[in-house]
């Protein structure tokens, strides 16, 4: 027979007195550990796939435990769907049970770090550079949303409500104002001084509830102005920035 955390009891005739369920369970699958050699740990592949995940707010187990079942060369979007899939199993479909094992209990979403979108960077980056296209924010956000987090903040300069311009294209403008509505989307404050527009600088917002909310901040920009401001915020900069690519419509989260 087995007892609560998969251990086979043999019929002994002494037994000393069972410590926890939990105190001894059984080997696990083998997972390769940080000081093995990088061919048993799937190399730089592996680790940088569970960094990915650990970053996003993944418990360690539960992430070596789907790079385990899939293997390291699995996609970073496939990994990451199967972990949303535990997790919400763990949520939803798992009777609550009073089994004293941690692992029983794979409820990762409640955990995920908050999310900080440079709103610029990323529309920028959407349009080519050239456009500032409000559907790569929407794809963001989607990417995101899919994946369980549900704490994320985009931050956008005033300016942007402006009408599109010549000398500033923006498309899809409306999706700024339906993320605002939804509390996703924050205007940063900018003015004009004589005609000119001055910008209430956006990075800083960014860096600053990121850093404050222990989240993620979402750009391809490594704010190395501000990473000189503070050497808590290079650190967290350095740990915490999140790069990301569009290939066509579709928002590809990079792990570095």
């Amino acid at each position: 027979s087995e007892g609560p955390c998969g251990e086979l009891e043999h019929d002994t005739p002494t037994r000393s007195p069972p410590s926890s369920p939990c105190k001894h369970p059984p080997e696990p699958l083998s997972y390769p550990s940080k000081s093995e050699p990088a061919s048993e740990a799937g190399g730089k592949e592996y680790q940088a796939k569970l960094e990915f995940a650990l970053k996003l707010g993944y418990s360690e187990e539960t992430v070596r435990l789907v790079l385990s079942k899939l293997g390291p060369d699995t996609l970073i979007n496939d990994i990451l769907g199967e972990l949303v899939k535990l997790g919400t199993k763990s949520d939803s479909e798992q009777p609550r049970s009073d089994s004293p094992c941690p692992s029983d209990s794979l409820g990762d979403q409640d955990n995920l770090r908050p999310i900080v979108v440079d709103g610029s960077n990323v529309a920028m980056s959407h349009g080519n550079k050239e456009v500032f296209s409000c559907q790569g924010i929407q794809l963001a956000v989607d990417w995101f949303l899919e994946r369980g987090h549900h704490d994320i903040t985009v931050f956008v300069p005033a300016w942007r409500k402006e009408q599109s311009r010549p000398d500033a294209p923006i498309t899809d403008q409306e999706i700024l104002r339906r993320l605002e509505k939804e509390k996703i989307l924050v205007f940063t404050p900018s003015r004009r001084v004589q005609g000119r527009r001055v910008v209430c600088y956006d990075d800083r917002f960014i860096v600053k509830l990121a850093y404050e909310s222990d989240g993620i901040i979402v750009s391809n920009d490594n704010y190395r102005d501000l990473a000189n401001e503070k050497p808590e915020w290079k650190k967290f900069i350095d740990e915490r920035l999140l790069m990301y690519s569009f290939v066509n419509d579709k928002y590809v989260g990079v792990d570095q």
